[in-house]
Parts: C-alpha cells; structure tokens; sequence
C-alpha cells in the first residue's frame, strides 16, 4: 500500500503562483511515476503533469510552460510549482502514484480568482 498526502492548495488571484507537495509513505520503493491530475467541477479529470522515477516529465496542453513538476526521490515527494495561474486552473488537484497499482491522494483545492 502507498499513501499518498497532499499540500499547499489555496486561494490565489490570476498571475499568481502556487507551489503543491505530495509526500509519499507505506511501500515507495516501487513507486515508478508520480504526477498531478485535476478535476474542475463539471469537467473529467485530466493529467496536469507527470515524472518518472528517472526525471522524465509529461504535461498536458494547457499548463505546459506554466507548470513545473519535480520529484525528490530521497524525500519520497512530488512537487508542482504552478505559475501563471488562470481562473480555468481552479480545480481539485489530484496526487497520483503507480506501482503496477495506482494510488491516489486526497485532493487539494486550488481556486484562482479573476
């Protein structure tokens, strides 16, 4: 089992910055990728970002150049450093992890205001 707990959500004004952790615990040695996901009310959830355990990353189209994910691995911890922010980034931010199995955390809400 791996649990996942996430932080640093808020309320932010557009242009704004936001920085979320998601710190891992329980069996992380096989933990592969790590990433952010987001769902926004009436909307599915979709990928934000991702990295591999080796520092690959992913983004998806729409906060691609805005966003920055990065993993310590020694501290078992996920960031996402949010820049730029948009009224349309407001959602429930999702921590995910895989093993072969997928674990997700519990959400934190990111509100940006116009």
């Amino acid at each position: 089992q791996v649990q996942l707990v996430e932080s640093g959500g808020g309320l932010v004004q557009a242009g704004g910055s936001l920085k979320l952790s998601c710190v891992a615990s329980g069996i992380i040695f096989r933990i592969n990728t790590m990433g952010w996901y987001r769902r926004a009310p009436g909307s599915q959830r979709e990928l934000v970002a991702a990295v591999s355990r080796s520092g690959s990353t992913r983004y998806g189209d729409s906060v691609q150049g805005r966003f920055t994910i990065s993993r310590d691995n020694a501290k078992n911890t996920v960031y996402l450093q949010m820049n730029s922010l948009k009224p349309e980034d407001t959602a429930v931010y999702y921590c995910r992890a895989t093993n072969g199995d997928d674990y997700w955390g519990q959400g934190t809400q990111v509100t940006v205001s116009s």
